[in-house]
Formats: structure tokens, C-alpha cells, sequence
């Protein structure tokens, strides 16, 4: 699953699911949890359930109401044709063996894995499941009221200590378990500048996509995690300098000392860029 951009679409709102899968995004989320009112989720189902019902190009996930919700039967009745599920709340590997038991073994689990303080805790724990996740997210709103902070956030928008030691952790819990990374939302939607800063942050530190909440925001995250063309082409001088030189643990490269973790990190980039 390539998935640079990831937008979320209530699942009650149908009249935008088509203007959500022709946004550019390379998957959207629709969504039966916090943009849903109670009133509103046998509404969203149905829609989603239609929608599901007819083929599209564009990956489709559902991100579901809590496993503890108490709505996980109806829930899941509406998920035939998704290609994954959005799992809120969970708090480890366990959380997602939960789910998975109750799922078609092709469909995917997405966790958002930092909504509890528990959940902190779980991390190292999703490689136990890797098979059936298709990346690892997290979130900035729910944590902070879990534990009554005031805000996760600064008045300037960076994030305080707390959450953004959750973030680093999501991102080492995602490249341990060999797994999609993915940045969470960036909530001010008009703020372009905002967004493109804090997309190209989250690709410069190893995350492989981001989390949407509005179609103008998506061509920003695409085009912060697609590898630019002077990327790729380092990436590939990497390679074929190794290919040169099979038996050299150092290359020197435009004057920079190479080693085997450049040739990884290539490696990975060509991948994202769809080269490999």
C-alpha cells in the first residue's frame, strides 16, 4: 500500500466520499468514530456500507468506534470491500490480535497506538502482529485528556515533551515492526505554510505519510513525502557506487564518506518513490 496522504472523511457525510477519493489522497479513511455523532453512526454505516459496495481505485479504510465501545458488531457489518480498518484506542499488539480475529485475514489494521497512557507503553509491541498492519499512527488530542493536560500543543504549535516523546516513540514502533510510519493530523486547515513545514518535518524524520482532514491539504502532504528528483538521484548514485565496489564496507561519494547504512537508506527512498 503506498500511502503518502491519508484523508478522513465522516462516514455521514456520503456526499463527499467522491470528492474525497478524487482529492489526489492515496487513501482516505471514512470515518464511524469521533466526526460521527451517536445520533448519526447507524446513518454513517449505511453510507459506508454503500459506498464499500462498488470497487474504487483509491484504498479505503474504516476507522471504527473502540473495541470497548460496544458498537463493534454493527460496526464491523458494514466493512465488506474496505481494503483496512482504523483501530482507535489501541493499546498494543493485543488490542490488534482483538480485532484481527474478527476480520477477513486480507484486511489491514491501521492502530492509532497513543490515545491512552497505556497504549505509550505498547509500542514495542506491534511486531508481534506486523502481518496484519498496514502502518502505525498516532494522535495528539486524546491522550492530553486522558490525563488532564491542559493542551498537547504550545501556543506556538510545537508540541509539549510528553507528546512529543509519544510521537518519536510511534516512529520508532513503526520501523521496528517493519511498518508504515504515518504523521498525524495537522489541524489548522487553512495554514498552508503551517502544514508544509510540518509535513516536510515528518518525512525528514523517517515518518512515510500523514493524516489528512480536508482535500487542500492533501497536494502539501503528497508532495513532502514523495522523494524529490535530487533525492532519488543521490539515492541512485548510492547504489551504483556500492554496485561498483561490492566488496567496500566505505565509499567516498561527491566528497562524503558512504557506508552500508547510505545504502539502506537508498534503498528505502527508490521504494517510496516507486523505483525500486
Amino acid at each position: 500500500m503506498r500511502m503518502r496522504s491519508l484523508l478522513f472523511v465522516p462516514g455521514d457525510r456520503p456526499e463527499r466520499f467522491a470528492k474525497a477519493g478524487d482529492s489526489g489522497a492515496d487513501a482516505i479513511i471514512l470515518d464511524l468514530e469521533d466526526s460521527v455523532a451517536p445520533k448519526a453512526k447507524d446513518k454513517a454505516r449505511t453510507a459506508v456500507a454503500d459506498y464499500l459496495a462498488t470497487p474504487s481505485p483509491i484504498l479505503r479504510l474504516v476507522r471504527i468506534n473502540p473495541l470497548d465501545s460496544g458498537m463493534l458488531t454493527d460496526d464491523l457489518a458494514c466493512l465488506t470491500g474496505c481494503d483496512g480498518v482504523m483501530l482507535p484506542k489501541s493499546e498494543s499488539a493485543k488490542t490488534v490480535g482483538a480485532l484481527a480475529a474478527r476480520l477477513a485475514p486480507d484486511v489491514k489494521i491501521l492502530p492509532i497506538a497513543t490515545e491512552t497512557p497505556r497504549a505509550v507503553f505498547g509500542l514495542a509491541s506491534y511486531g508481534e502482529v506486523s502481518d496484519r498492519l498496514c502502518g502505525l499512527t498516532w494522535g495528539a488530542e486524546d491522550l492530553p485528556a486522558a490525563i488532564g493536560a491542559v493542551s498537547s500543543r504550545r501556543d506556538d504549535g510545537r508540541y509539549t515533551n510528553p507528546y512529543q516523546m509519544a510521537r518519536n516513540l510511534t516512529l520508532f514502533g513503526a520501523h521496528a515492526a517493519g511498518v508504515a510510519a504515518i504523521e498525524t493530523v495537522y489541524p489548522s486547515i487553512r495554514d498552508d505554510v503551517g502544514l508544509e513545514a510540518y509535513a516536510a518535518r515528518g518525512a525528514y524524520d523517517g515518518f512515510t505519510g500523514m493524516m489528512a482532514l480536508h482535500p487542500v491539504q492533501v497536494p502539501i502532504i503528497n508532495a513532502a513525502f514523495t522523494p524529490s528528483a535530487e533525492q532519488v538521484k543521490h539515492a541512485r548514485a548510492v547504489i551504483d557506487a556500492f554496485a561498483q565496489s561490492p566488496d567496500a564496507g566505505v565509499l567516498l561519494l561527491d566528497g562524503r564518506m558512504i557506508d552500508a547504512p547510505h545504502l539502506l537508506q537508498a534503498r528505502r527512498l527508490l521504494a517510496r518513490a516507486g523505483l525500486d
